[in-house]
């Protein structure tokens, strides 16, 4: 997070901390200099105490109203802070010519006090302390050579503490200047900060009640879904069951059947029952969403269930007068699979291969035995169906839209539990589509 200041917002703070300072000055004065410096008076000066109280109340009331005028016209701050120190030093440096030589000392030490005090709370630059520190040894100066009766030498011996923390004290403002400034550009930042934490809090919650709402609405969605899974799963059931209950009733009567409708028969039966299997395991929502579904694992000829499949979808093939080529290896090939899921992802294959071919286009399956691994591969030589959509058939699950109206509207769904099934198996399926046409390959590990 970058924070930048601007020189009018580091302008207008300073503004800001050094009326701040000046306030404090100024209301300081007011309340302390003629209580305060009245008592030194009373004290050191006992004759002439009323009139230093008068002089100095004088002085707090010009200095009241120069503050009320700067206020209200909102002059700079340090021609303030000059007239009031001015008048102050005025008013000290009289009163250091006037009172008795014992006593001297005395007021030359209120009057460092009143310049260690200007110089630890003003906020400017170190050169007007300097300024004010020369215009009160001038003062002195001038009010000597008018007011006072002793030596130089004595005066000078009285205020020499006086010289020294005038001049000491005029480093302090360049020091404070330093740290007031750090603290201000300090103090813009954390605001700063602070409200770009406040906008990014709040576009956060903005967001936040984005994703409350879109998971409400994904919720409904997959109540919904789940709601149609088991009204279709109960639909699908009793088609099935019909199915399997009429196939039953055309076996009983199997010797009016010719030898190709028995095939047919038995093969219509063991399809009813794997689409049973699936339906039943799929039904089951619970485990559909575990992170792992439970397969009833058994040893196979993969090779035989390819035969299956290739055979099932001949005819299918036919209709479209499209050739399948049958280059299956004869030889057996035990795997460990859940049989029919295993050729639920052969069947998905090579069904939507011929979906998606051509009119008079081969295909050739082929299995063999590479390193351990049964290999099934689907060879389409025909238009090529194009890679980015394979990617969103197999990984999406959503429907393509057509290349053109000639071309049959292609559903990504069976790819991808094709996909899906294959990586639970412990396999790996492969594809690929280009000028050459389309290819297709899985593989799974054979037992000994």
């Amino acid at each position: 997070m970058f924070v930048q200041i601007s020189k009018e917002e580091y302008k207008k703070e300073i503004l800001k901390k050094a009326w701040y300072q000046t306030n404090n000055i100024i209301w300081s004065t007011v309340f302390m200099y003629p209580i305060l410096f009245t008592i030194v008076d009373f004290v050191y000066a006992n004759e002439i105490w009323l009139q230093f109280a008068i002089v100095r109340i004088i002085t707090v009331l010009i200095i009241l109203g120069l503050y009320n005028f700067f206020q209200t016209k909102k002059y700079n701050y340090r021609l303030l802070l000059h007239l009031c120190f001015f008048f102050l030093s005025i008013t000290s440096a009289i009163l250091c010519n006037l009172v008795r030589l014992e006593v001297e000392l005395i007021y030359f030490l209120t009057y460092s006090v009143i310049i260690l005090f200007f110089n630890l709370q003003v906020f400017w630059e170190p050169v007007n302390s300097i300024i004010q520190t020369l215009i009160a040894l001038l003062l002195l100066a001038i009010f000597y050579n008018l007011l006072n009766e002793f030596s130089l030498d004595l005066v000078i011996n009285n205020g020499i503490f006086f010289f020294i923390i005038a001049f000491i004290s005029c480093l302090i403002p360049n020091a404070r200047y330093k740290v007031l400034a750090r603290e201000v550009r300090s103090q813009i930042l954390i605001e700063k900060s602070n409200e770009q934490l406040k906008d990014q809090n709040h576009d956060i919650n903005e967001k936040n009640n984005i994703i409350d709402r879109q998971y409400e609405q994904l919720r409904k969605l997959d109540d919904q879904k789940n709601s149609f899974i088991n009204i279709a799963g109960h639909d699908l059931k009793n088609l099935i069951s019909q199915i399997m209950m009429s196939n039953n009733l055309l076996k009983e009567e199997d010797y009016r059947l010719s030898a190709d409708q028995k095939e047919m028969a038995n093969y219509i039966s063991e399809s009813a029952e794997k689409m049973q299997y699936m339906l039943n395991k799929l039904m089951d929502v619970k485990e559909i969403e575990s992170p792992e579904m439970k397969f009833n694992m058994e040893i196979f000829d993969i090779n035989a269930e390819v035969m299956h499949v290739f055979k099932g979808l001949q005819e299918t093939a036919q209709m479209k007068n499209i050739h399948l080529v049958d280059n299956i290896l004869k030889l057996p090939l035990n795997v460990k699979l859940d049989r029919v899921f295993a050729g639920q992802v052969f069947q998905n294959l090579l069904s939507n291969a011929i979906k998606f071919s051509q009119t008079n286009n081969n295909i050739r399956i082929v299995t063999s035995l590479q390193r351990q691994k049964f290999v099934f591969e689907i060879i389409d030589e025909g238009l090529a169906i194009g890679q980015q959509e394979l990617d969103m058939m197999f990984n999406k699950l959503k429907t393509l839209n057509d290349a053109s109206a000639s071309i049959e509207s292609r559903l990504g769904l069976g790819l991808s539990i094709a996909k899906l099934m294959t990586k639970e198996l412990g396999g790996e399926l492969m594809y690929r589509s280009d000028d050459n046409g389309n290819y297709f390959r899985v593989e799974f590990y054979v037992i000994n």
